[in-house]
């Protein structure tokens, strides 16, 4: 639980810096979140080893092998509209879960919950393994929350009709995607007796952003974030918005002039 409060305690004392180091905080907060994931805990804390199940490897098309992570899926009744007193539908939120190397509530096992981006959920889970190595080092359970509108947690019964105007658009959004991760976080929580596991959020791109947002917006859900590859400071009022293109432009440059 040492590392739970390290992360805690470096999450509270970068929010409280001077208004100047603004643009700083994401940074420190990535790496110190690092430091502390990866930091060595005492013997006498560290979990007992939990005896792996045998990897399982997929041939590709390139005759290349990849390890393929292993998890259940399940699918939670989620409100449609947090914001609001609409007598809306509610819809399935698809979320993958891995409790394989999980130390239980009573011992305060951790939950490693991974931000889902804009996409098939199980495409990022395969593609995260960072969260993976450090579960059973943590005795962490694993969960992958998909995002509203995408892949199988679709309102409205299909992507068709999702999408098929503002009025139906209208709900996808950061604000309501973040609510359906600490609604479903706290249910399974509750569900599992497990109120008192800490919860560490995990994100890249979107993702990242999504993490980072979370852990400031439900403090009492998370005590840490890790925002992988993150612009959350990416808004026209902080970022100039050429920023990505100039970026983009000079590596497009390095390589042929003809193609920038």
């Amino acid at each position: 639980m040492e590392m739970f409060f390290q992360v805690s305690i470096i999450t509270t004392v970068l929010h409280r810096q001077p208004p100047s180091t603004t643009m700083v905080k994401p940074f420190f907060l990535f790496f110190l979140l690092i430091i502390c994931l990866l930091s060595s805990t005492p013997e006498s804390r560290r979990p007992p080893p939990f005896p792996r199940k045998p990897s399982r490897l997929l041939k590709t098309q390139n005759n290349l092998v990849q390890l393929k992570y292993t998890y259940e899926t399940r699918y939670f009744d989620q409100t449609f509209d947090h914001f609001s007193f609409n007598d809306l539908p509610k819809f399935q939120q698809r979320y993958l879960i891995n409790s394989n190397h999980w130390v239980g509530p009573n011992r305060l096992g951790p939950i490693f919950l991974y931000c889902g981006n804009e996409g098939d959920i199980e495409w990022f889970a395969v593609n995260t393994g960072f969260v993976w190595e450090l579960a059973p080092r943590f005795g962490a359970m694993v969960v992958f929350p998909e995002h509203r509108y995408y892949g199988e947690s679709m309102p409205y019964g299909s992507q068709k009709e999702a999408y098929k105007n503002a009025s139906t658009l209208a709900y996808l959004t950061a604000e309501q995607a973040l609510a359906d991760y600490a609604v479903l976080i706290t249910d399974l929580k509750r569900n599992l007796s497990a109120e008192a596991s800490p919860v560490i959020l995990f994100g890249g791109s979107y993702g990242g952003m999504l993490a980072a947002w979370m852990r400031l917006k439900y403090p009492h859900i998370a005590i840490g974030a890790l925002a992988s590859s993150a612009p959350i400071l990416q808004f026209e009022d902080i970022v100039p918005l050429d920023t990505f293109y100039d970026i983009v432009s000079s590596d497009f440059k390095r390589e042929s002039r003809s193609c920038f």
